[in-house]
């Protein structure tokens, strides 16, 4: 097994704050529009959290529905990939509305499985993300007070 060298801190200071990821993406947009190496900064959120949005109640019967409609695009996948050694124009849309049929039986046959499956323990949908409570953007050394200075005048754009 090889060892990596460790790596020198890299002397990159702060030159602009903001709280929401647009905020800082807008900012950095706004440098790269100014002509300003954009290669030399970096956005990096602080204080980072998982929030998990609940979106409702999860039933045998919607996860047999989320399955079937996954197990559709599968199976239209599959069609599709088949249909390209077929022989004839009309076997084309039969392998793959075929595909699309037997993809959302069994997508809905697992679907429903999977979730009886879990005895009831998570009962409901959600979506996950990580978000940050600020977001810095930071840039080299060499060319911070030249990016400091443009992001005032975002600042007084946007007053």
């Amino acid at each position: 097994m090889t060892q990596q060298p460790p790596t020198a801190p890299l002397d990159r200071p702060v030159v602009g704050s903001y709280p929401t990821y647009e905020g800082a993406q807008r900012a950095v947009d706004f440098l790269s529009d100014s002509k300003f190496p954009v290669e030399h900064t970096a956005i990096i959120g602080s204080d980072l959290r998982m929030v998990e949005t609940v979106l409702g109640r999860l039933t045998r019967g919607r996860a047999a529905l989320a399955g079937a409609g996954s197990g559709a695009w599968f199976g239209l996948l599959v069609g599709l990939l088949l249909s390209l050694f077929a022989a004839g124009n009309h076997h084309v849309l039969v392998l793959m509305i075929s595909g699309l049929f037997y993809g959302a039986i069994f997508g809905a046959l697992f679907g429903f499985a999977g979730h009886a499956f879990t005895g009831g323990r998570r009962d409901f949908a959600s979506r996950s993300q990580i978000v940050a409570a600020r977001y810095d953007v930071v840039a080299q050394a060499e060319v911070a007070e030249e990016a400091k200075n443009l992001l005032i005048k975002l600042g007084w754009r946007e007053g």
